[in-house]
């Protein structure tokens, strides 16, 4: 059985590696939209928002002025990280990692 400190630093791992994966596939993708090669779908950059990389997608999206002038995007994103950001607080102060 995974002990919580374990089962904690895997979990902050995930995130982490997966918001990293989440900022450079914003980058990526308006470098290919520049120059006007194929592009990442909208749908797998969102996926990537809501499975834990949404603070990584908000920051590509502002850093790499990407994305943000969809009105899906500026609304999902934004409710992906406000999703995020919760439960990683009910985890911890409520399963008291």
């Amino acid at each position: 059985m995974m002990r919580y400190d374990s089962m904690a630093c895997s979990v902050y791992l995930y995130l982490g590696v997966i918001n990293l994966i989440s900022f450079i596939l914003y980058g990526v993708d308006k470098r290919r939209a520049i120059k006007h090669k194929w592009r990442i779908p909208e749908a797998t950059l969102l996926l990537f928002a809501f499975f834990g990389g949404a603070a990584g997608a908000l920051l590509g999206m502002l850093v790499f002025h990407h994305k943000t002038s969809k009105r899906k995007f500026r609304i999902l994103v934004p409710i992906a990280l406000v999703l995020w950001i919760s439960g990683i607080f009910w985890t911890i102060f409520y399963l008291r990692w």
